[in-house]
């Protein structure tokens, strides 16, 4: 049978890739497993097991012709050989051969990988995983070792079926967690193992727990050297995440049992602290990411997530891991950018929505003696000073926390907002850590005066917004500060608000002198968040709406940027709000600044079509569609470990091929609070602009007395009154007439395409509904088929159980019948040794045997006797019915009777001489 097996496979190299003489490869292999199961000789078999793990391990099609033959008969020997254990370790270290990925010369991306098919046919294989984990109890090193890397090569390509299948198996993952108390090497492999093991797996991750994974862990992190150790120290936190990781009842039994120590002392530097390994930095980015899970709280679907996010943050602040975190992310300037970026956003992961964590960190202070300075500032610092675009992304993402539904912190941050002369703001020395919160800010939003540096000043703005965000008070505040210009001969001093329009201006014209598509997308990213800024602030806020409308040149710039295609969406988008913004939070009442005359200019310059249409195109841009997953966590593994440590900010080259996009980090930047803001702006700006543009310029009042003749007032006067009057309320009535025509033609247009797309989106749910239709049908039919499935084998267990219950009760009976022929036996043979030993001359006694032989007729005789009265009683009982019923018909008994005895007596009589003859 197995030859008919390999016959049947004959060729498949050949077919696979392409090679007419591919063919030898497989009679080649052929022989060689041929002599593994038929041969003779042992030493023969092993070194026929030892050139078949040679030409496996270095050749593809050797290695795709042992899989369609071999796997089998290297089962079998595993199976029923475990006594060579030459034969086993041959055996297991071709298979590992087999699993392995042969790269000496990359091919083709839909080339076949053996590699993968030989894995995917083994894990098929009923028997293969018992087997393989049984032969984890061997006393050999190599058999354990090799085992462990067969399953890690399993787990690496069929991680869903294995997990399965070592769930069903008894004390499997038992087995599995001894080898971390086995020697260095199957240690280090097991560890690599429980990694594939435990990913997407939740009842896996329970059991592992359970068998003591935490201190085992932490026991090896603590021998390697924490996170100055090896790669060892990078799988057993890779293990730990997986044990974590939206899984909230193992958080809870981490932080109950062993407790966080240990994970603290990992972040703690030792020693040399500017001596920064790649390892290092994977290991502390990994202890980070351990950090980022506990302040996460477990899957978003746990109903306990937030109160066990909660007690995670208390256990960890108790710790002083926000000492060890901003040591990390602020004060040593040694620590590569990576660790600092993860660092800060575990800071503001920490503080966001805990109120007694903002105080902690705004009490915080940094540095020695006498150069200390809050860690606000030394964060603010950051932002302003980082050449790493990354970090600033993570410095800003703590004050995005810190503002978060904290008023106090805003107003204390902006309270510190004091503007400084001229000649002292710009005296400042970068380093100086005297200088406060607000003068450090004010500094970088006022730096790009001389010098053009909009980078400093678009990210101070960025924290700005943060400030002001659902904050009237801040808001207002500073909105009175004003800056100086840099001669008094230039000017009087302006708003902030006014020098943050300006710089945005200042990017538009660089970029249109420029034209190159690398300022174009930077100087986007400028324009975008200078745009939020003026977003947020103008929400809500009628002042700062009118000190906006105070300079008649910024409504003109942003009708220009609002109609201009060479900007990028978001840019238009943003401007178009901020139009918005200018007429549902206009109270002014002067002419020209009204809501109004902003309706007129949008309805003459850009169009209300065009206008409404700049939001569309502002939710389908791509930076809108990703900001919801700009900042979801990916799972930090051995494969990704290098890339995440080396951190690389963008390169802006890549965009080059389209000039409208978007400048990437507008994703991080971009919060999905502010998307949803903008979101709601959108809805009230369409219904106020429909409102405004609906109603006439000016309320015409017609009062009697205007058409009324005055007292003096001769004819020709009152005519000539009457008549302009007329005339007036003809151009209201002309006015309104095309406003209202205008209108219904952008509504027209609006609903025409809104139309084109629901027809178009109607066609997609019903495909949709049909495709969920046909899948609940399938999915209807195949628990059918389950459910008979289950119906069937619970009645063949029942049967089975039955069967196994009727076998144990014959068992039982014959176990009884066995018992008691035994004692019979043992009695005859106790008599026949009695017998044996008696005197064969012993004469029986005879007067006895007649002495017993006549009781026994005797009891013969009385039982004979007893017998016949019980009849005779019957008869006579018969008798006497008879006699009751004949007397009852009126018969005479006795008369009956008589001579009935006469006659018996005769006969007896007659038998007597009969006896006599």
């Amino acid at each position: 049978m197995k030859m008919d097996l390999m016959s049947g496979y004959k060729g498949v190299v050949g077919l696979v890739f392409g090679n007419e003489n591919s063919s030898n490869e497989d009679r080649y292999v052929e022989r060689l497993l041929d002599r593994i199961s038929n041969g003779k000789l042992p030493d023969d078999r092993r070194n026929a097991i030892t050139e078949l793990q040679a030409v496996v391990s270095e050749n593809k099609a050797f290695q795709l012709a042992f899989g369609a033959m071999g796997l089998p008969i290297m089962l079998g020997v595993l199976k029923e050989e475990r006594h060579d254990v030459e034969m086993v370790r041959g055996a297991l270290e071709t298979l590992v051969s087999a699993l392995t990925p042969i790269n000496h010369a990359k091919g083709s991306s839909n080339e076949v990988q053996p590699d993968l098919m030989n894995t995917d046919l083994l894990s098929r294989e009923e028997e293969s995983i018992p087997l393989l984990l049984s032969l984890l109890e061997e006393d050999d090193f190599y058999v354990r070792y090799y085992t462990l890397q067969i399953l890690t090569a399993l787990l690496t390509n069929s991680r869903q079926r294995l997990q399965e299948t070592i769930l069903t198996i008894p004390r499997g993952i038992t087995r599995l967690m001894d080898m971390l108390m086995d020697r260095e090497v199957i240690r280090n492999e097991a560890l690599l193992l429980l990694t594939h093991l435990t990913r997407e797996a939740e009842e896996i991750q329970k059991i592992i727990v359970f068998e003591g994974a935490y201190e085992k862990i932490f026991s090896i992190i603590k021998e390697e050297g924490n996170s100055d150790g090896g790669v060892v120290v990078q799988d057993c936190l890779e293990l730990l995440n997986n044990l974590i990781r939206s899984n909230a009842s193992n958080q809870v039994l981490l932080r109950e049992t062993i407790g966080l120590d240990p994970l603290i002392l990992i972040l703690k530097l030792r020693g040399s602290s500017y001596s920064f390994t790649q390892q290092k930095t994977i290991n502390l980015l990994s202890a980070l990411e351990t950090i980022k899970l506990l302040l996460k709280g477990g899957s978003d679907a746990d109903p306990g997530k937030d109160a066990n996010k909660q007690k995670n943050k208390t256990a960890l602040v108790q710790k002083k891991v926000l000492d060890n975190l901003l040591i990390l992310g602020v004060e040593s300037q040694w620590v590569p950018v990576a660790v600092r970026c993860a660092a800060l956003k575990c800071i503001g992961d920490l503080i966001v929505g805990d109120s007694k964590n903002l105080d902690l960190l705004a009490s915080k202070v940094l540095g020695e003696e006498p150069q200390v300075e809050p860690a606000l500032n030394s964060i603010l610092r950051i932002i302003l000073r980082s050449s790493s675009m990354q970090e600033f992304i993570a410095a800003d993402y703590v004050f995005k926390n810190f503002c978060e539904k904290n008023a106090d912190g805003q107003a204390m941050l902006a309270s510190t907002l004091i503007p400084q002369p001229y000649s002292v703001n710009h005296s400042f020395h970068e380093e100086d850590v005297n200088m406060s919160f607000g003068s450090m800010l004010l500094h970088g939003l006022t730096l790009g005066e001389n010098d053009g540096d909009l980078e400093t000043c678009t990210r101070a703005a960025s924290v700005l917004s943060h400030i002001l965000k659902d904050n009237l008070q801040s808001k207002e505040r500073v909105l009175r500060i004003e800056i100086e210009a840099p001669m008094q001969s230039l000017g009087a001093p302006e708003p902030l608000m006014h020098r943050m329009v300006k710089y945005l201006a200042l990017a538009s014209s660089m970029k249109s002198k420029d034209g190159k598509s690398n300022n174009t997308s930077g100087n986007s990213y400028v324009q975008a968040v200078i745009l939020k800024l003026l977003v947020t602030w103008l929400a809500d806020c009628h002042n700062a709406v009118h000190c906006f409308l105070d300079a008649r040149p910024h409504l003109t710039y942003l009708l220009e940027l609002v109609s201009n295609l060479s900007e990028t969406v978001c840019i238009r988008g943003f401007a178009a709000i901020v139009l918005g913004e200018c007429v549902i939070y206009n109270k002014s009442t002067d002419s020209g600044k009204d809501a109004f005359a902003i309706v007129d200019l949008i309805s003459q310059k850009i169009g209300l079509s065009s206008y409404f249409l700049k939001f569309e195109e502002m939710h389908k841009s791509f930076i809108f569609a990703n900001v919801a997953s700009s900042f979801t966590h990916r799972s930090f593994s051995r494969s990704s470990a290098a890339s995440m440590a080396d951190i690389q900010d963008v390169d802006e080259n890549d965009l080059s091929e389209n000039k409208n996009t978007d400048h990437p980090i507008l994703a991080s930047i971009l919060d999905s609070y502010f998307v949803s803001s903008v979101k709601r702006l959108e809805a009230n700006i369409r219904e106020q602009i429909v409102e405004v543009y609906s109603r006439p310029k000016t309320k015409v009042a017609v009062v009697p007395s205007e058409i009324e003749q005055k007292s003096g007032e001769s004819d020709g006067e009152y005519i000539k009154r009457l008549k302009a009057f007329v005339e007036n309320q003809h151009s209201e009535i002309q006015d309104l007439v095309l406003r209202n025509g205008t209108l219904a033609e952008d509504l027209a247009k609006t609903g025409s395409s809104f139309q084109s797309e629901q027809r178009v989106s109607g066609g997609v749910e019903r495909l949709q509904t049909e495709t969920l239709r046909r899948d609940f049908q399938e999915a209807s039919k195949r628990l059918e088929m389950l459910k008979a499935e289950k119906a069937k084998i619970e009645s063949e267990a029942n049967m089975y159980q039955n069967l196994a219950g009727k076998m144990e009760a014959d068992l039982r009976s014959l176990s009884d019948a066995y018992n008691s022929l035994e004692q019979s036996n043992l009695q005859l043979e106790n008599e026949v040794k009695a017998l044996r030993g008696g005197r064969l001359s012993t004469i029986p006694d005879v007067e006895a045997i007649k002495d017993k032989a006549r009781e026994e007729a005797l009891k013969e005789s009385e039982g004979e006797l007893n017998d016949l009265l019980v009849c005779l009683g019957q008869e006579q009982s018969k008798v006497d019915k008879l006699s009751a019923r004949l007397l009852e018909l009126g018969e005479d008994v006795d008369q009956l009777l008589e001579g009935i005895g006469d006659d018996a007596g005769a006969a007896e009589g007659f038998e007597d001489e009969d006896d006599d003859e």
